[in-house]
Protein backbone atom coordinates (compact mmCIF):
# COMPACT_ATOMS: atom_id res chain seq x y z
CA UNK A 1 0.00 0.00 0.00
CA UNK A 2 2.16 2.85 -1.26
CA UNK A 3 -0.40 5.63 -0.82
CA UNK A 4 -2.95 5.89 1.93
CA UNK A 5 -6.10 7.42 0.54
CA UNK A 6 -9.66 7.89 1.73
CA UNK A 7 -10.53 4.68 -0.15
CA UNK A 8 -8.02 2.44 1.64
CA UNK A 9 -7.79 4.17 5.03
CA UNK A 10 -10.99 2.51 6.29
CA UNK A 11 -9.94 -1.09 5.57
CA UNK A 12 -6.46 -0.29 6.89
CA UNK A 13 -7.73 0.81 10.30
CA UNK A 14 -10.70 -1.56 10.44
CA UNK A 15 -8.92 -4.80 9.52
CA UNK A 16 -5.15 -4.53 8.99
CA UNK A 17 -4.18 -2.88 12.29
CA UNK A 18 -6.44 -5.03 14.52
CA UNK A 19 -5.41 -8.14 12.55
CA UNK A 20 -1.72 -7.33 13.03
CA UNK A 21 -2.38 -6.77 16.74
CA UNK A 22 -3.99 -10.20 17.09
CA UNK A 23 -1.21 -11.79 15.02
CA UNK A 24 1.35 -10.20 17.31
CA UNK A 25 -0.32 -12.01 20.21
CA UNK A 26 -0.12 -15.26 18.22
CA UNK A 27 3.56 -14.63 17.54
CA UNK A 28 4.27 -15.44 21.17
CA UNK A 29 3.56 -19.07 20.23
CA UNK A 30 4.78 -19.23 16.61
CA UNK A 31 8.33 -18.72 15.39
CA UNK A 32 7.05 -18.27 11.83
CA UNK A 33 4.72 -15.43 12.75
CA UNK A 34 7.41 -13.94 15.00
CA UNK A 35 9.77 -13.89 11.97
CA UNK A 36 7.18 -11.91 9.99
CA UNK A 37 7.39 -9.22 12.70
CA UNK A 38 11.19 -9.19 12.91
CA UNK A 39 12.55 -5.68 13.12
CA UNK A 40 16.27 -6.02 13.84
CA UNK A 41 18.37 -5.50 10.68
CA UNK A 42 19.75 -9.05 10.41
CA UNK A 43 16.29 -10.46 11.08
CA UNK A 44 14.19 -8.14 8.92
CA UNK A 45 11.45 -9.99 7.10
CA UNK A 46 11.78 -10.76 3.43
CA UNK A 47 9.36 -9.38 0.89
CA UNK A 48 7.50 -12.69 1.19
CA UNK A 49 7.37 -12.37 4.98
CA UNK A 50 6.02 -8.84 4.68
CA UNK A 51 3.40 -10.05 2.19
CA UNK A 52 2.44 -12.96 4.47
CA UNK A 53 2.13 -10.58 7.41
CA UNK A 54 -0.05 -8.16 5.44
CA UNK A 55 -2.36 -10.80 3.98
CA UNK A 56 -2.56 -12.68 7.28
CA UNK A 57 -3.27 -9.43 9.14
CA UNK A 58 -6.20 -8.64 6.85
CA UNK A 59 -7.54 -12.20 7.14
CA UNK A 60 -7.18 -12.22 10.94
CA UNK A 61 -8.68 -8.72 11.01
CA UNK A 62 -11.76 -10.06 9.24
CA UNK A 63 -12.03 -12.83 11.85
CA UNK A 64 -11.59 -10.26 14.63
CA UNK A 65 -14.37 -8.23 13.01
CA UNK A 66 -16.69 -11.24 13.02
CA UNK A 67 -15.96 -11.82 16.71
CA UNK A 68 -16.54 -8.09 17.31
CA UNK A 69 -19.90 -8.28 15.57
CA UNK A 70 -20.89 -11.20 17.80
CA UNK A 71 -19.74 -9.68 21.09
CA UNK A 72 -19.35 -5.90 21.00
CA UNK A 73 -22.26 -5.11 18.69
CA UNK A 74 -24.50 -7.30 20.86
CA UNK A 75 -23.35 -5.57 24.06
CA UNK A 76 -24.03 -2.15 22.55
CA UNK A 77 -27.46 -3.25 21.34
CA UNK A 78 -28.38 -4.86 24.68
CA UNK A 79 -27.26 -1.77 26.61
CA UNK A 80 -29.47 0.70 24.77
CA UNK A 81 -27.89 1.36 21.40
CA UNK A 82 -30.26 -0.37 18.95
CA UNK A 83 -29.92 -0.42 15.18
CA UNK A 84 -31.70 2.61 13.74
CA UNK A 85 -34.62 2.31 11.35
CA UNK A 86 -33.29 3.45 7.99
CA UNK A 87 -35.20 3.99 4.77
CA UNK A 88 -32.75 2.91 2.07
CA UNK A 89 -35.11 4.17 -0.64
CA UNK A 90 -33.65 7.56 0.37
CA UNK A 91 -30.09 6.40 -0.37
CA UNK A 92 -29.91 7.34 -4.07
CA UNK A 93 -29.60 11.09 -3.62
CA UNK A 94 -27.71 10.66 -0.33
CA UNK A 95 -25.13 8.05 -1.27
CA UNK A 96 -22.13 10.40 -1.01
CA UNK A 97 -23.27 11.69 2.37
CA UNK A 98 -23.87 8.12 3.59
CA UNK A 99 -20.38 7.09 2.41
CA UNK A 100 -18.99 10.06 4.33
CA UNK A 101 -20.77 8.90 7.50
CA UNK A 102 -19.26 5.46 7.02
CA UNK A 103 -15.81 7.03 6.59
CA UNK A 104 -15.92 9.39 9.54
CA UNK A 105 -17.89 7.26 11.99
CA UNK A 106 -18.42 3.59 11.14
CA UNK A 107 -14.88 2.75 10.03
CA UNK A 108 -13.58 4.36 13.21
CA UNK A 109 -16.13 2.33 15.17
CA UNK A 110 -14.76 -0.79 13.48
CA UNK A 111 -11.24 0.20 14.47
CA UNK A 112 -12.03 0.87 18.12
CA UNK A 113 -14.24 -2.18 18.58
CA UNK A 114 -11.96 -4.49 16.57
CA UNK A 115 -8.99 -3.26 18.60
CA UNK A 116 -10.98 -4.01 21.76
CA UNK A 117 -11.17 -7.65 20.63
CA UNK A 118 -7.63 -7.85 19.17
CA UNK A 119 -6.03 -6.29 22.26
CA UNK A 120 -7.94 -8.64 24.56
CA UNK A 121 -6.79 -11.60 22.45
CA UNK A 122 -3.14 -10.43 22.48
CA UNK A 123 -3.29 -9.79 26.21
CA UNK A 124 -4.68 -13.30 26.78
CA UNK A 125 -1.81 -14.71 24.67
CA UNK A 126 0.68 -12.69 26.72
CA UNK A 127 -0.81 -13.95 29.98
CA UNK A 128 -0.85 -17.57 28.81
CA UNK A 129 2.76 -17.27 27.62
CA UNK A 130 3.84 -15.65 30.90
CA UNK A 131 2.27 -18.44 32.93
CA UNK A 132 -0.85 -16.97 34.47
CA UNK A 133 -2.58 -13.92 35.86
CA UNK A 134 -0.13 -13.09 38.63
CA UNK A 135 1.67 -10.88 39.38
CA UNK A 136 -0.38 -7.89 38.27
CA UNK A 137 1.58 -4.84 37.19
CA UNK A 138 1.48 -1.65 35.17
CA UNK A 139 0.99 -3.54 31.90
CA UNK A 140 -2.19 -5.04 33.30
CA UNK A 141 -3.47 -1.63 34.39
CA UNK A 142 -2.59 -0.28 30.95
CA UNK A 143 -4.54 -3.10 29.35
CA UNK A 144 -7.64 -2.32 31.41
CA UNK A 145 -7.29 1.40 30.64
CA UNK A 146 -6.89 0.93 26.87
CA UNK A 147 -9.77 -1.55 26.77
CA UNK A 148 -11.99 0.97 28.54
CA UNK A 149 -10.96 3.67 26.06
CA UNK A 150 -11.65 1.35 23.10
CA UNK A 151 -15.07 0.41 24.50
CA UNK A 152 -16.14 3.99 25.24
CA UNK A 153 -14.91 5.35 21.89
CA UNK A 154 -16.50 2.44 20.01
CA UNK A 155 -19.84 3.22 21.64
CA UNK A 156 -19.51 6.94 20.90
CA UNK A 157 -18.62 6.50 17.23
CA UNK A 158 -21.36 3.89 16.71
CA UNK A 159 -23.92 6.17 18.38
CA UNK A 160 -22.91 9.05 16.11
CA UNK A 161 -23.04 6.80 13.04
CA UNK A 162 -26.51 5.52 13.97
CA UNK A 163 -27.85 8.98 14.80
CA UNK A 164 -26.52 10.70 11.71
CA UNK A 165 -27.47 7.82 9.41
CA UNK A 166 -30.99 7.96 10.75
CA UNK A 167 -31.12 11.71 10.17
CA UNK A 168 -29.96 11.18 6.60
CA UNK A 169 -32.10 8.17 5.72
CA UNK A 170 -35.36 8.71 7.49
CA UNK A 171 -38.34 8.36 5.22
CA UNK A 172 -41.76 9.97 5.34
CA UNK A 173 -43.03 7.46 7.88
CA UNK A 174 -40.23 8.46 10.28
CA UNK A 175 -40.62 12.19 9.66
CA UNK A 176 -44.27 12.12 10.83
CA UNK A 177 -43.44 10.52 14.21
Amino acid sequence: MSNITRDNFGPLIAYLVPGATALWGSSLFSATIRAWFASAPPDTPSLGGFLYLTVASVAVGMVVSAVRWTIVDSIHRLTGLPLPELDFSMLGKNVEAFNLLISIHYQHYQFYSNMLIATAFSYACYRIQSGGLWPVGFLDLGFVAIELVFFVTSRDTLKKYYSRSQQLLKGQSHAKR
